[in-house]
């Protein structure tokens, strides 16, 4: 199905690896490796460089995408094409908490 991000996907597994890295593999067969390390800033975020909050991240079955017990979680989409983003969705969260960092 179409989005504004692009074709819907949906994750299927993940695979928590140190270094806050994840190993994601979607319903249509790819697979990507997302280190999460620069995005670990703010209030709901930063609370994620607990490695232990970290690790319990989850695949939600309802919803196709992972998510953390704290509520953070993000578009299986952008996932899915995250070099295509990940340099704006990074550049916003520094901005928004550069005086925080």
């Amino acid at each position: 199905m179409p989005t504004p991000f692009g074709t819907y996907v949906n994750v299927r597994y993940l695979v928590v690896l140190p270094g806050y890295l994840l190993q994601l593999q979607f319903d249509d067969g790819s697979e990507r490796m997302i280190d999460f390390e620069p995005l670990l800033l703010g209030p709901l975020w930063g609370a994620l460089r607990d490695e232990t909050l970290f690790a319990q991240v989850r695949v939600n079955s309802d919803t196709g995408t992972i998510e953390w017990p704290n509520g953070a979680d993000l578009n299986p989409v952008i996932l899915h094409d995250w070099p295509e983003y990940s340099e704006q969705i990074i550049a916003e969260r520094r901005f928004r908490y550069a005086a925080i960092v």
